[in-house]
């Protein structure tokens, strides 16, 4: 399967697999710019992508990112669907309490290509009742029964 890459600036950087097991691609910013505390910036990539048919790329964050400096996808996981091929963004968040600067050149997101299933929509009257039923937001407690 492959995903056809096109470089919109000079400065860009083909996104790659940093190891032979990894699920996402490195995106890769082609300007600095700072993001203020509790602000959010759109970063630019320089590349605009084909995907197979049947895909989705979503836009994730990079651990260390957040682990380090706050710093996360603000819509995580963006989508980009199948048929975009407009220059790919990456909407990071600054959660920190300072500032953070990204350079070119910056690994800032990763993206994962994976398989879209469509369904058919029906309206229906009812649900099928299960165990679980509309509980959820914490319904099952916060420590492990073990």
């Amino acid at each position: 399967m492959k995903l056809k890459i096109l470089k919109l600036n000079d400065a860009a950087i083909i996104p790659k697999y940093e190891h032979p097991n990894d699920a996402g691609l490195d995106l890769i910013s082609i300007e600095e710019l700072e993001i203020p505390s509790e602000e959010s910036r759109l970063i630019h990539t320089g590349i605009s992508i084909e995907l197979p048919q049947g895909t989705e790329a979503q836009i994730r964050p990079r651990s260390g990112l957040a682990l380090k400096h706050q710093i996360t996808v603000l819509n995580t996981p963006g989508t980009i669907d199948e048929g975009y091929r407009g220059e790919i963004g990456v909407i990071l968040i600054n959660h920190g309490k300072n500032s953070f600067k990204v350079t070119k050149g910056m690994k800032i997101a990763q993206m994962i290509v994976t398989p879209v299933i469509h369904v058919e929509v029906e309206e229906v009257d009812n649900l099928n009742d299960t165990s679980r039923g509309t509980g959820g937001f914490g319904s099952t407690g916060i420590t492990a029964n073990v």
